[in-house]
């Protein structure tokens, strides 16, 4: 079973950033290079599943004509209109129906290993089914979850499931991995490398 939404909750009681997004180098050098891993200078609809308070959507906004961003917690939504009000929050609980758009970016940043394996594969399909020709870009924590799925473990599974897009990893450090899918057709699913191989932009 992934995370509940009970959980999602509490992480916001107190705060409307548990995570000190808003401040942290960290989070914000991690924005940075998030932005720096899409492959295009711009994007017609792109949407972000687990948006949080809007710290990364500030940092992708500019990229794209359209942004929704989806999240569990009414009070992260709030955060992020005030950071990011050209953008489109709406609030839902995954896996649960998914928004309407005709994305051709999809962000998926530290929230698969909230799911468990049937999510990620109910993702996968709603993915496959609705946006097979999106750019999507995973993030992942690679220090322990305290979820019942880890970072990596989550995202191979992600990734496996997925057999419209083959994944590459661009960007990494201690902390994190940054991986990028493009659709593909009748590749064979490869166990993801434990350390990425860096890929520029393609021109």
């Amino acid at each position: 079973m992934g995370v509940g939404l009970d959980h999602l909750q509490g992480l916001y009681a107190e705060t409307s950033d548990p995570w000190g997004f808003e401040h942290s180098a960290y989070e914000q050098a991690k924005f940075a290079a998030t932005r720096a891993a899409l492959a295009q200078d711009g994007y017609r609809s792109a949407f972000e599943l687990g948006c949080g308070n809007g710290q990364l959507a500030r940092h992708l906004i500019d990229l794209c004509a359209r942004y929704t961003g989806m999240d569990a917690v009414a009070s992260a939504l709030i955060a992020a209109r005030q950071a990011v009000p050209e953008g489109r929050f709406i609030q839902g609980f995954y896996p649960g129906p998914l928004p309407e758009g005709d994305f051709d970016l999809l962000i998926l940043s530290e929230v698969l290993y909230f799911l468990d394996h049937p999510g990620l594969e109910h993702l996968a399909s709603d993915i496959a089914t609705r946006w097979p020709q999106a750019e999507i870009i995973c993030v992942t924590w690679r220090g322990d979850t305290g979820n019942p799925l880890q970072g990596e473990e989550a995202l191979e599974g992600f990734a496996r499931a997925l057999s419209t897009h083959e994944f590459t990893c661009v960007s990494e450090t201690e902390n994190y991995r940054i991986d990028r899918a493009f659709p593909g057709s009748g590749h064979e699913f490869r166990a993801l490398e434990g350390h990425c191989n860096h890929h520029p932009r393609p021109e």
